[in-house]
């Protein structure tokens, strides 16, 4: 549609990741004039395998959204525009302005911000070369490619939980508080008797090659022989608008939403890691994706009916 001479898409959204693409394939087969901007910059960048998504088990995640971007193309009413969204205003009463880091202006009346978060590592020297190829984060993503190996719990907050969590996939572990987190005394019986060990020490190194895990160093030298493990990064938003645009925010700091992706902002709607936080998953955040774009396409069939025009 057309208002002012400007061309004013059904919908603009800011992630080109699973649920971004998700979105705009059922956005393009319900007709809607929709653009999709996607800078390239996942978090997902570091990891060679994407897991848990049915037919799809094992795959590179360039060529799952290779693959996504083939099935989007199909439909000429959605735009791929590989760009940066650096500002989103609200205009007037009908519809949004998003703005480039190029200067380019293009302008919608919803949004779906589907740009997923950016993970901060622990603090501990040479984690980033191992982190996506023998360090990771998701258990149920890369549980079973290190199953029954001597593995590390490396965490500072909700160590025990994650303990627990892995062990159904190897009982050989070894739990590191990095000399920040502090454990109950009956959750270190509890690992205890599960011949779980804890060192609460200070890491002061990881060890190996090509970004296969070795051994843990402690700060007094010590070498704790593992060859992979689990760790709990910090989660926050890629992008601000989130919160310059006011949306309130759920229990694990995501984009609070109803089940249609709606948040509290007018005409503004949130899918995938952005809104849910925890679990993380490419199965999650797509099927994220397309219920954030039922309710876009839902809202604007409602708003395009009954009006008065």
């Amino acid at each position: 549609m057309r208002r002012m001479d400007v061309m004013i898409y059904d919908c603009a959204i800011i992630g080109g990741g699973p649920a971004g693409l998700n979105a705009a394939l059922v956005l393009g087969r319900s007709r809607r004039k929709t653009v999709l901007f996607d800078d390239d910059n996942g978090r997902n960048l570091v990891t060679r395998e994407s897991h848990g998504f049915i037919t799809r088990d094992g795959i590179q995640p360039e060529e799952l959204k290779k693959l996504a971007r083939q099935d989007i193309a199909k439909y000429d009413s959605v735009e791929l525009k590989k760009k940066k969204i650096v500002r989103v205003e609200r205009l007037s009463e009908t519809h949004y302005e998003l703005t480039t880091d190029e200067g380019e202006t293009f302008h919608s009346i919803k949004i779906i911000l589907a740009a997923g978060v950016k993970e901060k590592l622990p603090n501990i020297p040479d984690i980033e070369k191992f982190y996506g190829t023998s360090l990771y984060s998701c258990p149920y993503c890369d549980g079973w490619e290190l199953k029954d190996q001597p593995l590390a719990i490396i965490a500072d907050k909700n160590v025990y939980a994650l303990a627990k969590k892995v062990y159904t996939w190897s009982e050989d572990l070894a739990v590191f508080t990095n000399g920040m987190g502090r454990l109950e005394e009956e959750e270190k019986a509890s690992l205890a008797k599960h011949g779980i060990k804890v060192y609460e020490d200070i890491i002061s190194g990881l060890e190996g090659g090509n970004g296969q895990l070795r051994s843990v160093r402690l700060e007094d030298g010590t070498l704790i022989d593992r060859v992979g493990g689990f760790t709990t990064p910090l989660w926050n938003h890629s992008t601000s608008f989130a919160d310059e645009l006011g949306c309130e925010q759920n229990s694990y700091g995501g984009i609070k939403t109803d089940e249609y992706g709606r948040t509290n902002v007018w005409n503004v709607y949130a899918a995938g890691d952005a809104s849910l936080i925890v679990p993380s998953q490419l199965v999650i955040a797509a099927g994220e994706g397309s219920a954030a774009a039922i309710g876009v396409n839902g809202d604007l069939s409602n708003e395009y009916f009954d009006s008065e025009e």
